[in-house]
């Protein structure tokens, strides 16, 4: 087992391929421990040169409507008013405190995607 830190894309596309060869090692064997550091080192170097911003709230919001078949009518019983979500989804108004906890209490969405990156 020859682990060092990931510093170059050539490094981090050995690790990917080393880990493809031991990822399915019995547990408590060396290879185990060798891909469970190699996962540790990987996602620090991606999370280092491939970092993924949260999304825009309201397209968390679409996305997560989606996923649930809701339409209008029923975003409108979590945030209040009906007349408000044209305003929203247009980026004309912006989520009060109250909709993002109904948000997040409700449609299961983190509160760290329905936070304005500005906020």
């Amino acid at each position: 087992m020859d682990i060092k830190l990931i510093k170059t894309e050539k490094d981090y596309y050995k690790a990917l391929k080393r880990l493809d060869e031991v990822f399915d090692s019995p547990a408590k064997s060396p290879e185990y421990a060798e891909a469970e550091i190699l996962e540790l080192l990987i996602e620090n170097y991606e999370n280092e040169h491939y970092p993924i911003d949260t999304p825009d709230p309201i397209e968390a919001i679409k996305f997560r409507m989606e996923q649930m078949g809701w339409d209008n009518n029923d975003l409108a019983e979590v945030i209040g008013y009906k007349s408000r979500i044209s305003e929203l989804f247009n980026h004309k108004r912006k989520l009060t405190l109250k909709m993002i906890k109904n948000l997040h209490e409700k449609l299961n969405i983190p509160y760290e995607c329905l936070i304005p990156r500005s906020a």
